[in-house]
C-alpha cells in the first residue's frame, strides 16, 4: 500500500526489515564458511595424504562461499538506510574476506607441500 503518509511508512519500514534480513543471511553463511576452514586445515595438516586433494578443494570452495555470499551482503547493504549499520557490516565482511584469504593460502601451501610435485 503506498496511499496515506502511513501506509508508505509502513510499507518502507517493512522494505527496509526485509533488506536488512537480506543482509544477515549472506552475512551468516560468510561466518559457516569461513568457520569451516578450521576443519579443513585440520584435515590436510592430519587426514589421510591420499585425500589431501579434498581438502585443498574444500578450501578453495570455503573462500568461493565466502566471496559470493559478502557480494549479496554488498549488493543487500547498498539499499538500507541504517549507514551506521552497512558500514559495521561491511567492515566485518572485510576482516572474513582477508582471513579466509589467509586461511585459504595456508591450507592450500600444505596440501600442495603434501602432494609433493
Amino acid at each position: 500500500p503506498k496511499g496515506t503518509d502511513e501506509e508508505k511508512a509502513v510499507r518502507k519500514q517493512g522494505i527496509q526489515d526485509a533488506t536488512k534480513f537480506a543482509i544477515e543471511i549472506p552475512f551468516k553463511v560468510m561466518e559457516a564458511s569461513y568457520a569451516s576452514l578450521a576443519i579443513i586445515k585440520a584435515m590436510a595438516e592430519q587426514g589421510n595424504p591420499n585425500s589431501v586433494s579434498d581438502a585443498g578443494v574444500g578450501a578453495l570452495c570455503a573462500r568461493s562461499a565466502v566471496m559470493g555470499a559478502f557480494m549479496n551482503v554488498r549488493i543487500n547493504a547498498a539499499g538500507y538506510d541504517d549507514k551506521t549499520y552497512v558500514m559495521e557490516i561491511l567492515a566485518k565482511g572485510n576482516e572474513i574476506q582477508e582471513k579466509t584469504i589467509k586461511a585459504e593460502s595456508e591450507i592450500l601451501a600444505i596440501v600442495n607441500e603434501k602432494i609433493g610435485i
